[in-house]
């Protein structure tokens, strides 16, 4: 197979409602999207989302890096094997470019599992997709009463894995907590995310401590890279810590001081795709490392899609997974139909896209809707 172009395009749709946490608010999906043609017309579509404050993306930045790499990249690029020799061979820039890897990896191996009638867990050579996958809730930073609008939805659609967005306000906090801490709150577990909110440790424990001992874990309590001051804080406060800013490399893993007390969140697009991410998810399996399958707010089914093989990979380290938001979050998906969870957050296997066709297994619903992503 031989790659001929690749173009690329944004998909800003908006959201239903604003998403907010202590380090972003938005109301767009802020996206790239590769289309990777064949010379025999056929097309694989890759999906990434820069941030800004996770890997120092822009769409824009990645629309340029797609446009500065095309040539290399459609002419050695051929197999899955030319697609990982690739990569090994430019895993320095990826470093600094994974979301707009991301999509050019997904897109070329959409098109490789479509010219050769292999699903995207074939192609990689895993377990073929879970039946079902439970994910989790996630609350953002909002005011109190839509947050509590928003959990009634969340408790009426029965879901019992919960992750919450601190604001670093304790008033506000504990209000949000409060209703986990009672025994018919369904909830069965309960993670927090504080988006490097704290500057040392101590701010953080003073924190937590307040907040009584409902949660089992917190993501990110202090600035990306502060491992230390985290493992200070899971042994002070008996809580583990959720490696995401600070876990963008597999080399990193081992860096993490008393792997017991860690757990590791793999976002596609920020690990800089698939095979990256299936990297770091054995590592993690290695030593001894739990993971969570995390994704950016915002994604389309294409991210959702390519997730799925990541979270097939390893489900004994794979604790729990976020994203499958869809049209749930998404006005409308870029895929026909979207990948979304069901009630108690389960997506059923029934429910994805038929893993006996090509590639992802979805189709373009909205190309209309998409703008070109000039670099």
């Amino acid at each position: 197979m031989q790659i001929r172009q690749l173009e690329t395009f944004t998909f800003p749709v908006p959201f239903k409602r604003a998403f907010k946490h202590a380090s972003a608010s938005r109301r767009n999906a802020e996206n790239l999207i590769v289309a990777a043609h064949s010379a025999e017309g056929t097309i694989g579509y890759g999906e990434g989302c820069p941030r800004l404050y996770v890997t120092g993306e822009t769409v824009h930045g990645c629309a340029e890096f797609v446009r500065r790499h095309a040539e290399s990249f459609c002419a050695e690029v051929g197999s899955v094997d030319d697609l990982r020799a690739w990569a090994d061979a430019h895993r320095d820039i990826i470093d600094l470019n994974p979301a707009a890897f991301c999509a050019m990896e997904i897109a070329a191996l959409d098109l490789l599992g479509k010219t050769h009638g292999r699903n995207l867990e074939q192609l990689l050579g895993v377990a073929s997709g879970p039946p079902d996958v439970a994910y989790s809730a996630v609350l953002g930073d909002m005011p109190l009463p839509l947050y509590r609008w928003q959990l009634r939805g969340y408790r009426v659609r029965g879901f019992t894995d919960y992750k919450v967005k601190l604001s670093g306000s304790l008033r506000r906090d504990r209000a949000k907590l409060a209703p986990f801490a009672s025994r018919g709150s369904g909830a069965t577990s309960v993670r927090l995310d504080a988006n490097n909110l704290w500057e040392s440790p101590e701010q953080c424990a003073e924190h937590l401590d307040a907040l009584g001992d409902v949660a089992f874990a917190i993501e990110e309590p202090l600035q990306a890279g502060d491992i230390e001051g985290c493992v200070r804080i899971a042994r002070d406060c008996e809580v583990r810590i959720i490696a995401d800013e600070s876990l963008r490399l597999s080399q990193q893993l081992q860096t993490l001081a008393e792997p017991q007390r860690w757990i590791a969140n793999v976002r596609v697009s920020k690990m800089g795709g698939v095979l990256r991410s299936l990297e770091v998810v054995a590592a993690a399996a290695r030593a001894g490392i739990d993971v969570v399958v995390g994704c950016q707010v915002g994604e389309t089914s294409l991210l959702t899609r390519a997730a799925l093989a990541v979270i097939a990979s390893a489900p004994g380290a794979v604790i729990a997974a976020e994203g499958a938001f869809g049209t749930h979050l998404l006005s409308r998906d870029l895929t026909d139909p979207t990948i979304m969870f069901g009630y108690g957050g389960v997506l059923r296997g029934r429910d994805v896209p038929d893993r006996s066709n090509g590639g992802l297994g979805l189709r373009l619903g909205s190309e209309n809707l998409l703008e070109p992503a000039a670099g």
